[in-house]
């Protein structure tokens, strides 16, 4: 691995797909035989530092219309966090029910799990049938992977039976010095960016695109009044940008006036410090507080001049989403991934039949919608919400910071990359963008 990196780091690009490819590499990875190492604990008591390992692993074998990329650098994701503490399920399921569709799934059933869905880098090989991508290419991936051998996925890349999150539901992810990727995952690198920079945005930038953006979520239109859940965290910090971009309003409810701030400073106006504020939407852990949804609503109408959201942007879950069924306006929609509170929602229907709202379920993003929101990056109309870096050998902190909601934006890891601020190879950009890049780092 010494001489690709060295050849990257000497922006000899070119000569990377000549060089030896290892046996083995680095890799972020839990095992099978720990799978049941947190039982009898609580999701509070469970930590990722303990499952994540930094291990030699076999190179896999590279199949048609694949792609092996040198990771220069990648990310923390809370599908990470799942998978180091075996919840909801030990991922070790998926790899064995993927195992199952052919003889070149099987590579992904193994008794450990290469993890992470992100990553910058250079691809190294590719695989038959691969001609848009080439060795040399600098390249961000995202994760969806998918077969498309079923009509389903034609018309909508995340329709597909064989949909996976590559690094979560797949093997041989992006915490790594290397990653096996499908060449159709694959996108330019914006060029003003460093390695851990490009590597951020990648899973959040794309799930927040589909989300709120995209006719496939919320379909956000000019005018809009957009509630956002933890707007300074991986997915909400997007969620902001985006609905700053596209002419929306957004509410920001956050948990300090640190968080506050940075929602400030991206140009949102109105936000809510939930800690401040004192919500408490659950009196105990089955009853929910309405007193307090009303609370929220009056709240949000009191700063937008009475007007009450038209779009949720939900990822809570369990915690929050009665309270975003009841303040969504007549009409409006709440839309809904990840449920990092918990996944048994609880809500009252009256507030969303008689009021004709709408639920929408939102998962990542397809090719087109992932390729849009790294093409906003790149043109540094969207940008990375990075704060910390961490080396491979640490991901397991990098990870625990995630768990514990101890971060802001995104947490990067370096992996091949010896130290943050390489990579850029557009510097007039980079300078004009500076103040957006760095607007999350070190907070």
């Amino acid at each position: 691995m010494k001489d690709i990196r060295d050849a990257i780091l000497a922006g000899q690009f070119t000569d990377v797909g000549g060089l030896e490819v290892p046996e083995h590499y680095q890799g972020v990875t839990v095992r099978a035989e720990d799978a049941d190492m947190f039982e009898g604990l609580t999701t509070k008591e469970k930590d990722p530092r303990k499952s994540l390992r930094v291990e030699d692993v076999p190179v896999p074998e590279l199949g048609p219309g694949e792609a092996l990329v040198a990771v220069m650098a990648s990310a923390i994701n809370y599908n990470t966090v799942w998978t180091s503490i075996f919840e909801p399920v030990s991922t070790f399921s998926f790899l064995k029910r993927y195992g199952k569709l052919s003889p070149l799934a099987k590579r992904h059933d193994l008794p450990y799990h290469v993890v992470g869905s992100d990553l910058a880098g250079v691809v190294v090989r590719t695989g038959p049938g691969v001609n848009s991508w080439k060795p040399g290419d600098q390249v961000v991936a995202h994760c969806l992977s998918v077969e498309l051998e079923s009509p389903d996925g034609h018309s909508d890349t995340m329709m597909d039976p064989e949909q996976r999150i590559w690094g979560f539901e797949t093997n041989f992810g992006g915490l790594a010095e290397l990653a096996l990727v499908k060449s159709n995952q694959l996108m330019p690198k914006p060029d003003h960016l460093t390695w851990e920079e490009a590597a951020s945005p990648g899973l959040v930038n794309s799930t927040a695109y589909r989300q709120l953006v995209s006719k496939n979520g919320a379909d956000m239109k000019q005018g809009d009044v957009v509630l956002i859940w933890g707007a300074s965290g991986g997915l909400g910090s997007y969620a902001t940008q985006f609905a700053l971009n596209g002419g929306a309003t957004p509410i920001c409810v956050v948990s300090s006036e640190e968080k506050a701030q940075i929602c400030r400073d991206m140009g949102a106006e109105l936000v809510i410090d939930r800690n401040a504020e004192g919500y408490k939407f659950w009196k105990d852990e089955t009853t929910q507080d309405p007193k307090e949804w009303k609370r929220l609503g009056a709240k949000i109408r009191e700063l937008t001049g009475g007007e009450d959201p038209d779009i949720v942007f939900e990822h809570p879950g369990r915690e929050t989403f009665g309270a975003s069924v009841y303040v969504t306006r007549k009409g409006g929609q709440i839309v809904t991934c990840a449920s990092t509170s918990g996944y048994m929602h609880e809500f009252d229907n009256r507030y969303l039949w008689m009021n004709l709202k709408r639920i929408v379920g939102s998962h990542f993003a397809n090719y087109r919608e992932a390729y849009e929101a790294n093409r906003l990056v790149a043109k540094g109309m969207i940008h990375p919400t990075l704060s910390r870096v961490y080396p491979l050998t640490e991901t397991g902190q990098a990870a625990n910071d995630v768990k514990q909601n101890l971060h802001q934006g995104k947490v990067g890891v370096l992996a091949l990359a010896p130290e943050e601020g390489l990579g850029v190879t557009n510097p007039e950009k980079r300078e004009k963008h500076l103040s957006g890049i760095n607007r999350f780092r070190g907070v």
